[in-house]
C-alpha cells in the first residue's frame, strides 16, 4: 500500500507509475483500476480486491482521496487492516486537513507515504532540477540550474522535458552555464515557444520570422520542435476536457495553471479535432528530421510551421 500526499502533478503521476512499473515487473498482466470518491460506492472496494476467478494482480488508484466520506473512508481502513496479496493500493491525497484520517490510518497500517507537495521556493526548483539532470545520467552546476530556471519558466514538466534535452546534447551530459547559454542564447528576445504561439494561432508571416531568428540566435533546433510538440498536445489536452469544468477544477484535471489554459482557449479558437490530429503528425515528423532524418533540420521546422498553420483551417 502506498499513500501519495500532495497536489505536485508531475511527481504524483510518477509515484503512481513507479508503483505500477515495480507491481508489473513481476506481473506484466497487471490490471490497474483508476477509481474516484464519485464513482467508488459502498462495497465496490471490496469487490474489486476479492479474489479473482481468472487470477492476475491489480493496482487500484484511489484519486483525491481526501474527498471520500465517513463510510467510504472506513471501508478502505478495514482494507487496509487486512490487504490482499495480490492487490497493490495506491491512495492519492492532496494534502491538508481534509481527510486526514484517512492518511493517518493508512501509515498505521503500514503504508508507504510519498511526499509529492508544490514546490515553491526556488531552492526546491534548483534541486529538483539538479535531481532531474541526475536521474537523465547527467550533472549540472547549481548556478546553471538556476539559469535554465530563469530561461525555461517554473512549471516542472516543461523543465524536465529540458533537463533531458540537455543532458543528451551536452557531451559527457556535463551541463554548465556555457551549456545553457547555448541552447537558450536569445530566450529573452525569442524562443520556440514564440515560433510555436504564433504557429498555433495561424500567423504563418510572424511564426517564419521569428524560426528563423531563433535559429540565428543559437535557439537548438531540438527545443523549437519540443516547443511546437507542447504547444500542439496543449491544444488537444485542453479540446479534450470534460465539458462544464471550470477554474481550479480544471486546472487540477489538465495539470495546467489557470493563465495557461486561458491562453490555450484562445488559441484553440479555429481548430478542429482533424486539424490538431494533422498538427500532431507535423510535430512528430519534425522530431524525426531535427534528430538525424532530415538533410536540413532548418527545412524541416519550417515544414511543420507551415504544416501545423495549414492543419488549423482543417475542417
Amino acid at each position: 500500500m502506498t499513500v501519495v500526499v500532495g497536489d505536485e502533478e508531475l511527481l504524483v503521476e510518477r509515484a503512481i507509475a513507479e508503483v505500477v512499473a515495480a507491481v508489473r515487473a513481476g506481473d506484466p498482466d497487471t490490471e490497474v483500476v483508476e477509481l474516484a470518491p464519485g464513482g467508488l460506492e459502498p462495497g465496490r472496494l471490496a469487490e474489486l480486491t476479492s479474489p479473482s476467478l481468472f487470477g492476475g494482480g491489480k493496482v487500484l488508484v484511489l484519486r483525491a482521496a481526501q474527498d471520500l466520506g465517513k463510510d467510504l473512508t472506513a471501508e478502505v481502513l478495514r482494507y487496509a487492516a487486512h490487504p490482499a496479496d495480490d492487490v497493490a493500493l495506491v491512495a492519492v491525497h492532496h494534502g491538508g486537513a481534509k481527510g486526514k484520517a484517512l492518511v493517518d490510518g493508512l501509515a498505521k497500517a503500514g503504508a508507504r507515504k510519498v511526499a509529492c507537495p508544490k514546490m515553491t521556493k526556488a531552492g526546491e526548483r534548483v534541486a529538483f532540477v539538479r535531481a532531474e539532470v541526475r536521474r537523465a545520467g547527467g550533472s549540472v552546476t547549481e548556478d546553471a540550474a538556476r539559469s535554465l530556471i530563469e530561461a525555461v519558466g517554473n512549471d516542472l514538466r516543461e523543465l524536465a522535458g529540458v533537463c533531458g534535452q540537455l543532458v543528451s546534447d551536452t557531451p559527457g551530459g556535463r551541463i554548465d552555464d556555457a551549456a545553457v547559454a547555448r541552447y537558450h542564447r536569445g530566450r529573452a528576445e525569442v524562443s520556440g515557444f514564440n515560433v510555436a504561439d504564433h504557429a498555433v494561432e495561424g500567423r504563418l508571416a510572424e511564426a517564419l520570422e521569428q524560426l528563423r531568428w531563433a535559429l540565428a540566435t543559437g535557439v537548438a533546433p531540438v527545443l523549437i520542435v519540443s516547443a511546437l510538440a507542447q504547444g500542439v498536445r496543449g491544444l488537444a489536452k485542453v479540446g479534450g476536457a470534460p465539458r462544464g469544468a471550470r477554474g481550479a477544477a480544471l486546472a487540477k484535471e489538465l495539470g495546467m495553471p489557470p493563465w495557461k489554459i486561458e491562453r490555450l482557449q484562445r488559441q484553440l479558437r479555429g481548430w478542429s479535432p482533424a486539424g490538431v490530429a494533422r498538427a500532431l503528425g507535423a510535430v512528430a515528423e519534425a522530431d524525426a528530421g531535427v534528430k538525424g532524418g532530415a538533410a536540413d533540420p532548418a527545412y524541416a521546422l519550417e515544414k511543420a510551421v507551415a504544416d501545423i498553420v495549414g492543419a488549423r483551417s482543417l475542417a
